[in-house]
């Protein structure tokens, strides 16, 4: 029985996606599950599972074709078994075997591994995979990898691969062109929409993080003991913001037209970086969330986002942002809002620096936050306000504990 493989059903605001990598191909035994294709939206790449048991009967588009929703892209023949390879034929003549050896050599090594269109490729421009480095998940060799062999970029044909590599000329200016993939087109689409069309400020404030840093050592342990996760520093900064949202509601509001919309709830949306690029996944109903509810939330997402599991329902809405720029070592930035959203907080690298407390200078654990906001619906009043909220939040953590 033959079993139609469809693009899943994607949501309004996307309106199709990008044949990425083909993991199998046509004659290949599939089972239940596995993942037949990548398929690149501009916000997340989509795995597409096998609904049965069977062979890959007919793939119907190659990579980099666009496909819309609900699209058949393949056809699996259910239950059916690979055909084993045909017996080699008693050779009819002397010349058999020199032919037989001739046509396995014109076809490079690895080519079993490779997309039909990467296959079409490597045995047309004669490219031995083995010797490209790939791009794909996973380090698979990709079509465009082998594209760009044949044009004397990231490997060169199996031909010349045996030839000693050539010194780079001195003085050369190498260059290389490289087309966005979507989901960074996407990016700089929304970078732009923000930019023209928010009236965008940013404010600064610092945090003296060391009442953080001494409950987290000093309860850290029984944290992880009962709740299977580790105490961090994210977990404070997103109660901490999720209870100014509550007293600054109009930092978590959006604009729709000549309306403001407050939300009665705090869906934040947690930056997290990926090879694809940044992606914005959604912690929902912070508002009734503990500490250790929060880092699993985390932690999950960004396990997800590596294996590269985001589903854009983890991605849609979101009424605050937080990025975190501190991973990377940034000591002070000015964040993106990201629309509808109307403001976004912005965490950086702790560092310890001198400070006057009681009269005295002693070194403490210090990181500047900064909160950037649409100045159309937000006075600088109550984004300074908000910031302040949270940096006597994190200055005193018992108050967030105890919803003050």
């Amino acid at each position: 029985m033959s079993i139609e493989v469809k693009v899943p059903v994607l949501p309004e605001s996307v309106s199709d996606a990008l044949i990425a990598t083909w993991h199998k191909k046509a004659g290949d035994a599939v089972k239940r599950d596995e993942n037949l294709l990548d398929l690149e939206t501009d916000k997340v790449v989509l795995e597409v599972p096998s609904p049965v048991d069977g062979v890959l009967k007919e793939i119907k588009f190659e990579e980099g074709a666009t496909v819309t929703s609900s699209q058949v892209i393949a056809v699996i023949e259910e239950g059916a078994a690979a055909a084993a390879p045909a017996p080699a034929a008693a050779p009819a003549a002397a010349e058999a075997p020199k032919a037989e050896k001739t046509d396995a050599a014109a076809a490079p090594q690895g080519v079993d591994e490779l997309s039909p269109a990467g296959r079409r490729v490597a045995v047309e421009e004669n490219i031995d995979p083995s010797k490209v480095a790939g791009t794909g998940r996973d380090g698979r060799v990709t079509k465009e990898d082998l594209v760009n062999a044949g044009k004397g970029g990231s490997a060169a044909p199996a031909a010349a691969a045996a030839a000693p590599a050539a010194k780079p000329t001195p003085g050369s200016r190498p260059e290389e062109r490289v087309a966005m993939t979507r989901i960074r087109t996407r990016i700089a689409e929304r970078l732009m929409q923000s930019k023209n069309s928010i009236a965008m400020l940013t404010s600064f404030n610092e945090v003296n993080l060391a009442e953080v840093v001494k409950l987290r050592k000093s309860l850290g342990e029984q944290f992880e003991k009962a709740n299977g996760v580790k105490l961090g520093f994210m977990s404070f900064f997103v109660k901490a913001a999720t209870e100014a949202l509550k007293r600054y509601p109009v930092i978590n509001a959006s604009v729709d037209g000549s309306d403001i919309i407050y939300h009665g709830y705090q869906d934040i949306s947690i930056a997290v970086s990926t090879d694809k690029g940044l992606v914005t996944p959604v912690l929902r109903d912070v508002q009734d969330m503990s500490f250790a509810d929060v880092e699993k939330g985390i932690i999950g997402y960004a396990k997800k986002a590596r294996d590269g599991k985001l589903g854009l329902d983890d991605l849609q809405g979101g009424t605050f942002t937080i990025t975190n720029g501190g991973t990377f070592g940034s000591l002070l930035s000015t964040p993106i809002v990201n629309p509808p959203q109307s403001a976004i907080l912005g965490m950086h690298t702790i560092k310890e620096r001198p400070i006057v407390e009681n009269g005295q200078v002693i070194a403490a654990p210090m990181m500047y936050i900064a909160l950037s906001y649409d100045h159309r619906i937000i006075d600088g009043r109550d984004a300074v306000l908000f910031l302040v909220d949270i940096k006597n939040q994190l200055e005193n953590p018992q108050r967030m504990l105890l919803g003050l």
